[in-house]
């Protein structure tokens, strides 16, 4: 876990699968260290890679901890988000809105975590399916529902500025941005490493739609440059830079 929070992705594989094979798949960590696995994958972007070792690991998760225990339902939600990385949205958002609501309905910190990491799931499925008031609406629900300062937050107004632009209100995507900005310096790096370049994407595309196209570039390019260092070049975040720069290049 601390090879993933570093960054260092595939060595974080290396050592997960060395701890799995050393193991029966009946014992505790046996599948907390295949998830590691396919955490580290998939931010590899190898999101089919990712989806086959969550598939592998689930049932026996499930087994092993109880069909409603975090660890499985924070899986389930992992997993969801992986079929949004391969464009498989609904399935996506069936997922995480099941996820969320079992979670929803347990205490604890813990659960509190995965209904919102589910629901981060939900709302970048609902806005990649076009569905951005909706998106919009489940991103507010559960910020102003939990207003804790770390990454989930983060991810979930980011979410939100996601939602804006798709409804072509630039400022504010691109005020919602910043303020995702200003929580992302509180916060320690190794936190907030798994949303390398989300800012400057969300900056950039609101730059576009305010027709600020080398403000948009210079962000555009950022992004794609750390999440090719980061995450490598087939890393949905990676392609959607350098997808938005042929954008802006193109216009």
């Amino acid at each position: 876990m601390a090879l993933y929070r570093a960054g260092r992705y595939a060595e974080a594989v290396t050592e997960a699968r060395a701890v799995a094979r050393s193991l029966p798949l009946d014992d505790t960590y046996a599948p907390l260290a295949l998830s590691i696995t396919a955490n580290a994958t998939g931010a590899q972007g190898r999101h089919a890679d990712a989806l086959a070792i969550y598939d592998e690991v689930l049932p026996t998760v499930g087994k092993t901890f109880g069909a409603d225990h975090w660890q499985t339902l924070k899986l389930r939600s992992d997993r969801a988000q992986t079929l949004a990385e391969l464009g498989r949205y609904a399935e996506c958002e069936a997922e995480c809105a099941a996820v969320a609501q079992t979670a929803s309905r347990g205490t604890g910190e813990q659960l509190q975590n995965v209904e919102r990491a589910a629901s981060n799931g939900l709302v970048f499925a609902l806005s990649a399916q076009e569905r951005h008031p909706e998106a919009e609406a489940r991103a507010r629900e559960i910020l102003a529902a939990y207003r804790e300062p770390d990454r989930l937050t983060l991810a979930l107004r980011l979410g939100l500025a996601r939602s804006l632009n798709g409804q072509a209100r630039h400022e504010e995507a691109l005020v919602e941005a910043e303020g995702a900005r200003e929580l992302c310096r509180s916060l320690p790096a190794e936190e907030i490493r798994p949303e390398t370049g989300a800012i400057e994407l969300a900056v950039a595309t609101a730059l576009v739609g305010l027709r600020r196209g080398a403000e948009a570039r210079l962000q555009a390019t950022a992004v794609h440059d750390a999440c090719l260092a980061s995450f490598g070049p087939d890393h949905r975040r990676t392609v959607e830079a350098q997808a938005l720069l042929d954008r802006i290049d193109g216009a």
